[in-house]
């Protein structure tokens, strides 16, 4: 199941943010702070997949990213969503 669809700047700024679930907005706005600190410092050869926090739920829930020029296209999943999937998801 797909939990939220970010899509922020390099810099952080948020472009587009959809979460499927309820969710206060401080706690929105630091998934975002969180997810964009992960994704921005990995390297550009690094695998696009990674594992998720405590904040977004454990490790039942994984962060699938794609880099595109100055955005960056992130969904955060559960465990039960198909990783090369959401990565063709975000192509498309």
């Amino acid at each position: 199941m797909i939990k939220s669809v970010l899509i922020f700047n390099t810099q952080g700024k948020p472009r587009l943010t959809k979460f499927y679930q309820q969710i206060d907005v401080d706690l929105q706005q630091q998934i975002v702070k969180e997810i964009h600190s992960l994704v921005v410092k990995r390297p550009a050869a690094a695998c696009n997949f990674l594992e998720g926090s405590k904040l977004l739920g454990g490790a039942d829930t994984r962060i699938i990213y794609r880099n595109y020029a100055t955005l960056y296209f992130v969904f955060v999943v559960d465990s039960s969503e198909s990783e090369l999937g959401i990565l063709d998801l975000i192509q498309t």
